[in-house]
């Protein structure tokens, strides 16, 4: 550049700059709603330049949902064989703070990729969980191997879904803690020990809106909020699309509806389980058998109201949010006073890896409900909360 010249320098990292502001987009807005000409104003490009890098969304989308799975592997691939499980989990949870604002969007957009592409993901997850499975095996040769690793994976990578400010090393030493005690805990013996639990039922349809709430939650959890239409919806109710406007002013009016129900139903389950415990660890126990048991029962609701949350316009969020912070809020009570060496950012972390572990065993277990299936993860879920 000659002196004087007021032209920029290209970065030599801009291709990765781009994914990293994308992955954070995706991950904020969901992959429907976050636009080229966004992702471009946040790397401070035009979407022009952008586009030399990535031909579409979609390309830009694929790299940013690969991107995590291809910095896990190469963390791992670089450690020794003999590596132990603290190693390694130490591993991975450096990778996941230093991406902790674009990480999450394999999680939840996943399901947006390409055949092929989802195909790729699932191999380079496989590797990871193979990896760590090779070096838990040594240390606790149990039983379910595979459900233990993955609940500890998904522990670790619910720091991509929460905002909670938490010094590095802090949470990086509590995750890796969390993460070790999950792969120490035996699932196969906790049947018949954990507290029972009395769900609220979803309500009968007794109306045309309770009717096509009930008809769409199938269809967003199935195919995503943004791929499903109208007429889907429509059709299910025997309405013409037309019709529904008399009853939800847009489909995402019938999104918002459907994240309430969730919310209000797990706030139902939460009283009745903290109901007549004897003290906080009994307490904690009861929240994470309740939240087990809501998950496995009402999978497509919960699906659809933690994968979908991104795309609600802030106004429809701001009571979910709400709700969501008075759920955390009665978690971290109890577990502070199960465990009062935290402090409440601590906690807060703990929760939410509870919340991963519940999330990847479900997938794991890919979400067949019964009573071993609950006591099993909520015995990874007690564990990663460390009582």
């Amino acid at each position: 550049m000659t002196v004087g010249s007021t032209s920029a320098v290209r970065p030599r990292n801009r291709r990765q700059l781009i994914v990293e502001a994308a992955g954070r987009l995706f991950s904020e807005r969901g992959y429907h709603a976050a636009s080229m000409e966004e992702i471009a104003a946040r790397v401070g490009i035009t979407a022009a330049a952008l586009y030399r890098h990535f031909p579409n969304k979609y390309a830009l989308f694929a790299e940013c949902a690969h991107a995590m799975a291809d910095r896990l592997v190469a963390a791992l691939d670089e450690l020794p064989p003999q590596a132990d499980p603290a190693e390694v989990f130490a591993a991975l949870v450096r990778v996941t703070v230093a991406h902790r604002a674009s990480g999450g969007v394999y999680r939840w957009e996943a399901r947006y990729l390409h055949r092929e592409d989802r195909r790729l993901l699932r191999a380079k997850f496989a590797h990871v969980v193979g990896r760590v499975a090779e070096a838990v095996r040594r240390e606790h040769p149990l039983p379910k191997e595979q459900l233990r690793v993955v609940a500890a994976l998904g522990a670790i990578g619910s720091l991509t879904m929460h905002h909670t400010s938490i010094a590095q090393r802090r949470v990086e030493e509590l995750l890796v803690d969390c993460a070790l005690r999950v792969t120490g805990t035996d699932p196969a013996g906790a049947a018949g020990s954990g507290p029972s639990v009395e769900l609220p039922a979803l309500p009968v349809p007794r109306s045309r809106r309770g009717e096509i709430l009930a008809a769409a939650v199938p269809l967003f959890a199935r195919d995503g909020f943004a791929a499903v239409t109208n007429g889907q919806i429509a059709r299910a109710v025997g309405l013409a699309p037309s019709a529904l406007y008399r009853h939800y002013p847009g489909k995402v009016d019938i999104l918002a509806a459907a994240c309430l129900q969730a919310a209000g139903l797990l706030a139902q389950a939460v009283d009745r389980s903290l109901h007549e415990v004897a003290g906080p660890c009994e307490a904690v126990r009861a929240l994470a058998a309740t939240y087990v048991a809501y998950s496995f029962e009402h999978t497509a609701l919960t699906s659809v109201a933690e994968a979908e949350f991104a795309g609600l316009p802030a106004d429809l969020q701001r009571p979910l949010v709400q709700a969501q912070r008075e759920h955390i809020a009665v978690w971290e009570q109890q577990l502070r006073l199960s465990r009062p060496e935290l402090d409440p950012r601590q906690a807060r972390v703990l929760v939410h890896a509870g919340f991963g572990v519940v999330v990847e065993a479900g997938r794991s277990l890919r979400w067949r409900d019964g009573p071993e299936a609950r006591a099993a993860v909520t015995a990874l879920v007690v564990g990663a909360l460390g009582l």
